[in-house]
């Protein structure tokens, strides 16, 4: 079986599960905590780690969902995929996850990117501190988030082929 098909398909499974692992079995209280950090959460009345925990649980599920496409496309098309590559392309996939839904992460790379904007992009759309009076997925943080999510899920495909 080509490296082009393993490719294809495993890019394919997880850009699905992608779509689907990364929002739908998330409750909204995971979804707002998992970028929490620990000066936060204690000055919120929370355990110092609700932040890590959070986002956890929520690449677990994430991996989970990951791990089930992958293992349906297997049985559905007769995929010739390794068990170690598919485990190294799902373990690029959720510490590059974790990494950037910590949400500070992500925002410190943006700000290292200032001399092409991605300071700005980042916080496009956000709500003005303290208010909550633009509550849409659709800022700049979000858009970034999903495309460095989409990237990993390239470089996780090429370690599958």
């Amino acid at each position: 079986m080509s490296r082009a098909l393993i490719f294809s398909a495993v890019f394919a499974a997880l850009y699905a599960a992608h779509e689907v692992g990364d929002h739908w079995p998330t409750t909204y209280r995971g979804a707002m905590r998992k970028g929490m950090r620990r000066q936060d959460a204690v000055a919120a009345g929370l355990h110092p780690h609700t932040g890590p925990r959070a986002c956890a649980a929520h690449v677990a599920t994430y991996t989970a969902v990951g791990a089930l496409f992958l293992a349906v496309t297997v049985w559905r098309t007769g995929l010739d995929l390794s068990a170690a590559r598919a485990v190294a392309a799902l373990s690029v996939s959720a510490l590059t996850h974790y990494w950037a839904d910590r949400r500070y992460t992500l925002a410190w790379l943006c700000d290292r990117l200032a001399f092409i904007g991605k300071d700005v992009h980042y916080r496009l759309g956000a709500p003005r501190p303290g208010h909550q009076d633009n509550p849409t997925l659709g800022t700049g943080a979000f858009h970034l988030d999903q495309s460095f999510h989409i990237f990993w899920l390239f470089i996780a495909a090429l370690i599958a082929a």
